[in-house]
């Protein structure tokens, strides 16, 4: 079940709204069983057997939460309790994620041809859930948070419906007092709905569109691309990937904020960067956050030598790049920001502070371009093939008639696409909203407006999962 789909809109959302708040505020941990029970049910929807795989993810750190707190005067033991929790849950992860691409590399060796492949369907959203509930386990080993004594609390943490499926990636300090207790308030629930229907139309009416003409140009045969082709096509499927994960991001927040929980932005405007380094300091925030606070500090950050800042950074890149998907595509883009990032931290960050900021725009979208046509391409031969044609070669000219037409076409879809990926929108609502009572009026009916136009195009076009369920 996906957000942006009838059943979840007018079935799923609203039975559970109302069974979350038939249970009296006082009662915080019922309502925890609730949001737990419509969880386990939203996740089960499409595949009922990946439950119990959940619920023992819930269980083994649930336990290690326990024994870490009885273990608190033995830190060997407290070690070997996080060790082995840590172990486990990147054991089920590798499993059903990494089996068949290790077993499927190494049967390329002579002689080892006999090896199985599992076939292993993915979990939806199992490198999440795992990544969220591990932070549990190393929050409450570091101190940054209490054991969490109820398992229902916990259980709700790790399957909390609005972000279960893909993110933002929560982590437990940041989220412990508020399983513990939380307010509800009427100004909170509408600033949810608020929240929810913008990310909603982001990825009805922005995200589903430029995916459908960043086909189109993918489409197109190789051999009969155009320079113009392609660079329009990636164009395209770089604000596809914006608007379907910041708008299921902004959905998720929305749905947090009519339960009382105060989710973290995953996305700040990252096509304004004016670096790389920029970029991911704005690009899907909570992923780069845990890689920070659970991989890079722990090997030492930047407060080491060149060496091994190199290390950690091809460390933590590595591990990004294959976050994201069992194939080479995926560890080539981890490594090629690595690259970037490690370029910029020697020495073009300084030269970039002296150069106009338009200019250093300019470079930021280039190499994310260049780096969202890596993460999308099946392959690296396709990839690479579609590079040469961005640069001219392989294509049979600069552009054609039918790609100066499809340009003019959708001018106007591009500019509000550009518009909407920066804050100037977001900014002048909020002084709008703040200062002109009539327009809160307007906002009101705005919503309604946007979920009548995106309820339209939900029942008259076909389905578009979000992109990110895959990881």
């Amino acid at each position: 079940m996906v957000f942006s789909s009838p059943e979840f809109l007018f079935f799923f959302l609203p039975i559970s709204l109302i069974a979350y708040f038939a249970v009296p505020q006082k009662h915080l941990k019922w309502r925890n069983l609730v949001l737990l029970l419509v969880s386990l049910v939203f996740y089960g929807w499409g595949e009922p057997v990946y439950v119990l795989l959940m619920v023992t993810t819930i269980v083994v750190d649930y336990i290690a939460g326990i024994l870490l707190y009885r273990y608190e005067n033995s830190p060997l033991k407290r070690k070997r309790v996080l060790v082995g929790a840590i172990v486990i849950n990147l054991a089920i992860l590798f499993f059903f994620k990494y089996y068949d691409f290790l077993i499927g590399n190494l049967r390329l060796i002579p002689g080892l041809s006999f090896l199985p492949l599992l076939e292993l369907e993915l979990p939806i959203g199992i490198s999440f859930y795992t990544f969220q509930s591990l932070s549990y386990v190393i929050d409450v080993y570091r101190g940054d948070a209490r054991m969490q004594k109820n398992i229902v609390s916990f259980g709700a943490y790790v399957t909390m419906f609005p972000q279960l499926i893909a993110g933002p990636i929560v982590r437990y300090a940041t989220i412990d007092e508020e399983l513990r207790d939380r307010e509800h308030s009427v100004l909170l629930f509408t600033s949810g709905i608020r929240t929810f229907t913008a990310g909603l139309a982001k990825k009805i009416l922005l995200a589903d569109m430029a995916g459908a003409l960043w086909g189109y140009f993918a489409a197109v045969p190789a051999g009969a691309r155009t320079v113009l082709g392609a660079w329009m096509g990636i164009v395209f499927y770089a604000f596809q990937i914006y608007f379907d994960f910041s708008g299921y991001s902004d959905m998720a927040i929305g749905l947090g904020k009519m339960m009382g929980f105060g989710f973290l932005e995953n996305f700040n405007y990252p096509y304004i960067a004016r670096s790389i380094t920029d970029f991911w300091r704005r690009w899907h925030i909570s992923l780069s956050t845990w890689f920070r606070e659970y991989v890079y500090i722990p090997l030492g950050g930047n407060r080491v030598g060149r060496f091994k800042l190199y290390r950690n950074l091809l460390a933590v890149w590595f591990l990004t790049g294959a976050w994201h998907g069992a194939s080479w595509n995926y560890i080539l883009w981890g490594l090629y920001y690595f690259a970037l990032l490690v370029i910029e931290k020697t020495f073009l960050l300084k030269w970039l502070d002296k150069i106009p900021v338009f200019f250093r725009h300019l470079y930021s979208l280039f190499f994310i371009l260049i780096g969202w046509l890596l993460f999308v391409s099946e392959d690296l031969s396709s990839g690479m093939l579609l590079l040469s044609n961005m640069f001219g070669a392989n294509t049979v000219g600069f552009a054609s008639g039918q790609n100066v037409y499809d340009l003019l076409r959708n001018l106007i879809f591009l500019a509000i696409m550009v518009i909407a990926a920066t804050p100037y929108p977001k900014t002048l609502f909020y002084k709008l909203y703040e200062k002109k009572p009539l327009f809160r009026t307007l906002t009101a009916v705005g919503v309604m407006v946007l979920l009548v136009i995106c309820t339209a195009y939900l029942v008259s076009s076909d389905f578009h999962p979000f992109l990110y369920f895959q990881f």
